[in-house]
């Protein structure tokens, strides 16, 4: 993979390819300008200036590049993806606009997960050249905390246990200065019940741990993120068939968004006291696995039964909800790929969003479709809360009833978060399960960039 900072340089007048961008309803003027072997090499390229569609034309002995995106005067981050992930190394530069926005695109598209690659086959990087200095530096940041999540995520499993995501957390607060307080295997009985419950089960290896990560100046606002770490996850004793459990290395997604959000707030600078944590796990089966029926005390001190040990992620994100509201936080935001619900709702290209407060909703869905990363917000109806009662204890950790399985997940976080907190919950699927112009498949940031611009917008830099 290169590095994304290579990729987008201020442009000081070298020499580079030019991109002409054209609109469909503009491309015939545009032709109208070329000589009639350049309009016949846009012919046999069949190019018409839809956008996506994109052709190499011969210029002496080089070559310019015509581009179809649906307005050259506003460029979303996607529109120059497919070219910098197909046009031959070298260096570039628009010849009739600045890329803007398309800078996060550009350097996405040429992400590529090849750790585990004996053989290295990534062509050289396209490097774009641009006038817009001042954004440079921003759009860097968020194109790498997006490949931090793809990274993480792609991961295998042996190698992104608790442990490595411990790892990276740490590498985050050498990184800035921060603290990190890490509770490891048996000690997290006392004080993380549920997320010991949950994680003893696994090889020693891939102890249980909570990783609490603050920065910044203790006066200012609280900012809590959390995210879920299951690192794998079987189901437990509710194991999950072969096809459900292919992809569940993903299942820490939700901890690699919770961390690369923290890099931003700390890169950014952000007039916060951030809180990150983040619970990992391995959701493993063994002799000491925690079975159905059995009754979990939490850090809360509320008693939930466990019906499915499936539904584990919301029971390490309750006891690190309990923690981070501790801090009478002005935001907690929180992201887990939590429920097939929400995928069966709303697809895997969009994160469900759970708020209490509509303008905070608002915000972060207004964020989020600025900066082409949107959500959709799902409701929290207090009537489904019957849906997770319990005869034994203070709660069920699932629902009998196949109904509305994502806004239930939804109510039993809220049962942990504090009273008249604000909280945000990203249901996000952290993956991308066929490629777009940017978006290889694999790990993905989805909820990312909304949650980080709405962030930016509510604390400034």
């Amino acid at each position: 993979m290169h590095e994304a900072k290579a990729l987008i340089r201020p442009d000081r007048g070298e020499d580079a390819v030019a991109i002409h961008l054209v609109a469909k309803e503009g491309f015939e003027g545009f032709a109208k300008g070329l000589s009639a072997g350049q309009r016949a090499a846009l012919a046999a390229h069949k190019f018409e200036g839809a956008a996506g569609q994109y052709a190499i034309v011969p210029e002496g002995d080089s070559f310019f590049v015509v581009a179809g995106v649906a307005n050259p005067e506003s460029l979303t981050a996607w529109c120059l993806a497919k070219l910098a992930d197909e046009l031959p190394e070298g260096v570039y530069r628009l010849a009739n606009a600045e890329p803007g926005a398309a800078m996060f695109g550009w350097i996405t598209g040429q992400y590529r997960y090849a750790r585990y690659k004996s053989e290295d086959k990534s062509v050289g990087a396209r490097v774009l050249l641009t006038a817009q200095v001042a954004q440079i530096e921003a759009q860097v940041a968020e194109a790498q905390a997006e490949m931090l999540v793809r990274d993480l995520v792609n991961a295998p499993p042996e190698d992104m246990g608790p442990a490595a995501l411990e790892a990276e957390c740490e590498r985050l607060a050498k990184s800035y200065k921060a603290d990190l307080a890490v509770i490891r295997g048996d000690a997290l009985e006392q004080d993380y019940p549920m997320v010991h419950a949950v994680g003893r089960a696994a090889a020693r290896h891939h102890a249980p741990r909570l990783m609490h990560l603050t920065w910044g100046d203790p006066t200012h606002p609280v900012l809590a993120v959390v995210g879920k770490g299951v690192c794998f996850d079987s189901g437990g004793l509710d194991i999950k068939p072969p096809s459900g459990m292919r992809l569940m290395k993903k299942d820490m997604g939700g901890a690699a968004h919770a961390i690369a959000l923290a890099g931003l707030v700390m890169e950014a600078r952000l007039k916060v006291r951030l809180h990150l944590l983040v619970p990992a796990v391995e959701n493993a089966i063994s002799g000491s696995a925690f079975r159905p029926g059995d009754i979990l005390r939490s850090r809360k001190g509320l008693t939930v039964e466990i019906d499915n040990t499936d539904a584990e992620g919301r029971l390490i994100l309750g006891d690190a909800l309990t923690r981070a509201s501790e801090e009478s936080p002005d935001l907690i935001v929180d992201f887990a790929t939590l429920t097939g619900a929400a995928r069966v709702a709303l697809g895997p290209d969009l994160p469900a969003l759970f708020a209490r407060r509509d303008e905070t909703a608002e915000a972060f869905l207004a964020a989020g479709k600025a900066h082409d990363d949107p959500a959709w917000r799902l409701p929290l109806p207090e009537s489904y809360r019957e849906y997770l009662a319990s005869d034994v204890a203070d709660m069920a950790n699932s629902s009998a009833t196949p109904f509305a399985g994502a806004s239930v997940a939804g109510l039993f976080l809220d049962r942990f978060v504090g009273e008249g907190i604000d909280w945000v919950h990203f249901d996000t699927f952290a993956w991308s399960p066929s490629p777009k112009p940017g978006r290889a498949r694999g790990g993905r940031g989805l909820g990312l960039r909304a949650a980080w611009h709405a962030i930016r917008a509510r604390y400034g830099a």
